[in-house]
């Protein structure tokens, strides 16, 4: 855990070292690493906003040799697909797996809670919505399939989601990323991307434990 979190704050740095050691290969485990992240269903900590702005503020540097374009593709790719293998897991045996006696340990609860909440009160709306909100995004695709929401539906949802996605955090990184301020506060720009992408969850957390708190009765005063 230490390690994902050293990752995540200095995921520039790391970055470089994968490019220099694996060159062209970074793509695919770059591709892997936003696949993963909502296909598994259990690895909801792995890096994805902060990851696609670092990677395009790398391929704006002449000097790594990458392509912008090659990495909004296979981002691309990645989220609608990682979103669509959730979908079919939550569809196919969502009950069955969150239950399991192996599988369902490495299932946040609390959090599936939450998506099942969110995915009620917002709808599909939810399902581009959750897109752009770390951990939440998830389990969004596996709450909307095991509430027998149809597929065509969803995946038109999460098409316009990734797309929104890619462009906002590939976008910022390409033309913001190697701002001198930013490259030299990098760690502190991650931080505050993770801590903004995380606001609206906490928010709706937050109203969500208010709704649910009963009214105290007001006690009538003595004549």
């Amino acid at each position: 855990m230490a390690y994902l979190i050293d990752f995540v704050l200095h995921i520039d740095d790391h970055l470089v070292n994968i490019v220099n050691t694996f060159g062209g290969s970074t793509y695919l485990i770059l591709f892997a690493i936003v696949f993963v992240e909502t296909g598994a269903v259990i690895l909801p900590f792995l890096p994805g906003d902060s990851l696609l702005f670092a990677a395009a503020a790398l391929a704006a540097n002449p000097a790594y040799g990458l392509n912008i374009w090659l990495f909004v593709a296979i981002f691309l790719v990645a989220a609608i697909g990682g979103d669509s293998l959730n979908f079919y897991l939550g569809g196919r045996a969502g009950a069955a797996l969150s239950n399991h006696s192996w599988f369902g340990r490495l299932i946040n609860k609390d959090k599936l809670a939450q998506s099942e909440q969110f995915f009620r009160k917002h709808g599909p709306l939810a399902i581009f919505l959750g897109r752009f909100m770390p951990i939440i995004r998830t389990f969004v695709p596996f709450t909307a399939a095991g509430s027998q929401f149809p597929y065509r539906r969803f995946l038109k949802y999460n098409v316009s989601a990734a797309l929104t996605w890619v462009f906002i955090c590939c976008g910022g990184g390409y033309f913001f990323g190697n701002i001198p301020f930013v490259k030299e506060h990098f760690s502190a720009v991650v931080l505050g991307i993770i801590v903004i992408s995380l606001i609206p969850a906490v928010v709706g957390w937050l109203k969500g434990r208010h709704t649910s708190r009963p009214n105290p009765q007001r006690i009538p005063e003595d004549d």
